[in-house]
């Protein structure tokens, strides 16, 4: 009875992880398939719990005991074994660089190059975001700057700063915005800088690039990503492998809930332009970059 109490109590407490929001975050971050493998865990573990409960309390024969104590074992060598084959394994490097991602609204930056920016992070990279507007022409004001953080949280970003300038009419005030991420390359000091680019037809991002241009006009390295807006001229040379990276891209664009309702939000529309792009570049998923300007040392680790 003493070893059935044991093992009902080890494998609750792994329903009990799996099953707490923070247990689903870690991981959705850190796993390949994280949100089947949370389910897989709870399904497997209650069921195992139930039976160890039974073992415990209710007569039954001895090696109904050994039984229930040789499936938890096997539970928890299978759990293991799932869990080393499915870790997001990082490439870790030597210099560690400075990233400033800098995007129009609340939900650009984790559309356009999440998979990326996670990447970075995990590589041991510093990865700091800028977000010109609120968003509160497509959304709602009250929630959006919340849910950029949140975005910016989950992949795992040293420091998000959300402004406040007019959603949609960003040209009109390309002044503040070249002021802005003037002195965010000048807090931060970047190795390199991602932005919208050129060849997209939201004027917000439009503008935002050509307020990144002008602010990083000395900067030895811009990558330019990819909208949903981007027109058919975008035209990407740098690629980024996000095969590891699929899954969380997906859920840092989830963390925008606010935004569910919109096609490009959902989870095939991110992996069908991944899958995109990574046919472009011979993977099976990627994200896209214009280069306005890159120094090869820059992207290490990527």
């Amino acid at each position: 009875m003493g070893l059935s109490i044991f093992a009902t109590i080890l494998v609750l407490a792994v329903v009990l992880a799996a099953g707490t929001a923070k247990g689903r975050r870690w991981f959705e971050r850190n796993y390949r398939h994280g949100i089947k493998m949370t389910k897989a865990v709870m399904i497997a573990g209650t069921g195992l719990v139930a039976w160890n409960a039974l073992c415990a309390f209710l007569p039954h024969p001895p090696w109904a005991s050994d039984l229930c104590i040789a499936t938890t074992l096997l539970f928890v060598v299978i759990a293991a074994a799932t869990v080393e084959r499915f870790r997001i394994r990082p490439m870790a490097v030597k210099d560690r660089r400075v990233i400033l991602a800098i995007g129009a609204h609340p939900d650009d930056l984790e559309i356009a190059c999440g998979g990326t920016l996670a990447k970075l992070v995990d590589a041991g990279h510093e990865v700091h975001t800028l977000v010109m507007s609120h968003g509160a022409v497509g959304g709602d004001v009250q929630l959006r700057p919340g849910e950029a953080r949140n975005g910016a949280s989950f992949m795992g970003v040293t420091g998000v700063q959300v402004c406040n300038l007019p959603d949609t009419n960003l040209a009109a005030h390309t002044n503040e915005l070249v002021a802005v991420i003037e002195a965010r390359i000048n807090e931060v000091k970047p190795d390199m800088v991602f932005t919208h680019s050129e060849n997209d037809h939201h004027q917000d991002h439009h503008a935002v690039h050509l307020a990144t241009l002008r602010a990083a006009r000395r900067h030895s390295s811009i990558l330019c990503f990819e909208s949903p807006s981007a027109t058919r001229r975008f035209n990407p040379a740098v690629f980024v492998d996000i095969e590891d990276y699929l899954d969380v891209k997906v859920h840092a664009v989830a963390q925008h809930k606010n935004q569910a309702g919109k096609p490009y939000m959902g989870a095939d529309s991110v992996r069908g332009v991944a899958a995109f792009r990574g046919a472009q570049a011979k993977q099976r998923f990627a994200e896209g970059f214009e280069p306005v300007r890159m120094l090869g040392s820059s992207i290490a680790g990527l």
